[in-house]
């Protein structure tokens, strides 16, 4: 074999073996890699938020006033207080990092809650409890009202969308997400063996209210059939009907405004 055919077979061998070894050897031995393109919201937070495991569910931080699961508090309520006006006034304010676009698209997911709800997100004044939007690392929000001022975070260039903003703001409100509901073994199953073994906290059920509604597939508090999977397997799938999309919603659902009329008492809103 002459020279150049050995140079030519060294340098084809060579390039076989860097497209054989990724460059970045995290992105080899992680679980938790997925493709971004045309990928459902419930993908995005996951994605955004990889390599934040305190987080309770994927996006719920842990509140430094009070227990994530219950509220003991007495001082303060879960809930947003009711104003005289009938309304639930929720004041927050909003990062000056944000550009123009962004804002708007924060305030226009905000004045979803308002057509159908009696939620009313309102620029701060000087009240205690209130929301502070920024972009922190990832998409994550405390449960319910602390009392206190909350951080909520909408990291930059991936969790400042319509969907996503509504979802993290439904947290805010005080829900949970749909797939642990107490009675969700009735609609869904969760494939436990494919679930990674760190994270199937993120799977037990909670002891919340589910307000007497049925389960909510389309639910914009529902997340995708491969969150928190072993190289991306299924870990939730649809009892009464499997091929139903589940962490889709872009915006709430209707079951998702009737949740919060029910739970804020917005009486003139439910038929």
């Amino acid at each position: 074999m002459d020279l150049k055919t050995m140079i030519s077979l060294l340098l084809l061998l060579l390039v076989g073996l860097c497209k054989a070894h990724p460059a970045n050897e995290h992105e080899a031995d992680s679980e938790l890699s997925v493709e971004t393109s045309t990928e459902d919201m419930s993908t995005t937070i996951l994605r955004m938020n990889n390599g934040t495991d305190f987080l309770l569910e994927g996006d719920l931080e842990i509140p430094k006033t009070r227990n994530a699961m219950k509220c003991f508090n007495k001082e303060y309520s879960c809930l947003w207080p009711k104003s005289a006006n009938g309304n639930v006034e929720v004041p927050f304010t909003i990062s000056e990092k944000y550009d123009n676009n962004e804002r708007n698209e924060i305030l226009n997911a905000m004045r979803g809650f308002a057509t159908k709800t009696c939620i009313r997100f309102v620029r701060r004044r000087n009240e205690r409890a209130y929301i502070r939007i920024e972009p922190r690392f990832g998409c994550a929000s405390l449960l319910g009202r602390v009392g206190d001022l909350q951080t909520l975070s909408l990291q930059r260039f991936g969790c400042v969308s319509y969907g996503i903003i509504q979802h993290e703001l439904m947290h805010a409100l005080g829900f949970y997400h749909e797939h642990t509901r107490p009675d969700r073994d009735q609609y869904i199953k969760i494939h436990w063996e494919n679930v990674l073994e760190h994270l199937t906290f993120n799977f037990k059920k909670k002891d919340s209210n589910t307000l007497n509604l049925r389960y909510d597939y389309t639910s914009v508090m529902h997340y995708g059939r491969n969150y928190f999977g072993k190289r991306g397997s299924e870990t939730i799938t649809p009892i009464l009907d499997p091929n139903a999309p589940i962490g889709k919603a872009k915006s709430l659902s209707a079951f998702d405004i009737h949740k919060i009329n029910l739970l804020y008492k917005c009486w003139n809103y439910i038929g």
